[in-house]
């Protein structure tokens, strides 16, 4: 489904029983609404309705060619929200998603029925600037994130995972590969300059945040620490997982947001 802000297209899913909390989700860079597959199934069948929202320039959304920020991206999923109808949602964001959850809860709190923030940072690394202008210009030169492709995987996903679930594995890579460079651009103009740690101590939504055992992009260590700064947040760590936990080890990360979600009901 496609929903024209003043900007731009926004491609989403949403499906589930009317009657149902709604779980929206926000994906990594270089990824699509089809990375959280694995856990639509198990909250449709616990009652829940599922929102999945394209980032810019991911999946079938569109890229507007003006600067943009973590604000900018949590607008996006603003007016989705609005033109939707939906007051509030249970908020999962894994990586960039987690720094636009971050951006909404600490903006419009009154949206957000829970929070899951996985595998994500509350403030941009700080040599972001220097890490993203090697990578966009790779992308620009070959007018692709094909390029990028090699180096990322070994980082999201396990050999092990490879070797279990080669079918999906493809089709994360396909996913990067597909990905237009407005889109890589739009993620990496954003990661730059966020730091939420000052504002994380007042927010007041239950908060989940997970993390995969051995991501080495954003590991357990960070994570801890928005937990620790979030009051009453809640943490747990996905084991045998790397940055993609939801994908990796999808059973247990599922069955982890679905007690979660019914817990937070109707908060």
């Amino acid at each position: 489904m496609l929903f024209t802000s003043a900007t731009h297209r926004i491609s989403y899913d949403f499906i589930g029983p009317e009657t149902g909390e709604v779980v929206a989700f926000a994906h990594a860079l270089l990824a699509d609404g089809g990375m959280w597959a694995d856990q639509v199934p198990p909250l449709l069948q616990a009652g829940f309705r599922t929102l999945r929202i394209d980032m810019r320039g991911h999946g079938g959304s569109d890229a507007p060619d003006a600067v943009s920020t973590v604000s900018n991206l949590a607008q996006d999923v603003i007016e989705l929200l609005d033109h939707l109808a939906l007051p509030k949602v249970h908020l999962v964001g894994l990586s960039i998603g987690g720094v636009i959850g971050q951006a909404i809860a600490v903006r419009a709190p009154e949206r957000l029925s829970s929070l899951v923030l996985s595998d994500t940072n509350a403030a941009s690394a700080p040599n972001a600037k220097a890490i993203w202008a090697e990578r966009t210009a790779i992308v620009q030169k070959a007018n692709s994130p094909a390029p990028l492709a090699a180096g990322m995987m070994p980082r999201l996903l396990s050999a092990r995972f490879q070797e279990r679930r080669p079918v999906r594995w493809a089709e994360i890579l396909a996913t990067i590969e597909a990905t237009r460079p407005q889109g890589v651009y739009a993620g990496a103009q954003a990661l730059q300059n966020f730091d939420f740690t000052a504002q994380l101590p007042a927010l007041q939504m239950p908060t989940l945040v997970l993390c995969g055992e051995n991501d080495p992009g954003t590991p357990p260590s960070e994570a801890k620490k928005i937990a620790e700064l979030v009051p009453g947040a809640r943490y747990v760590e996905i084991p045998d997982a790397l940055h993609f936990p939801n994908v990796e080890q999808a059973e247990l990360y599922s069955n982890t947001l679905v007690s979660w979600c019914r817990e937070a009901r109707g908060r």
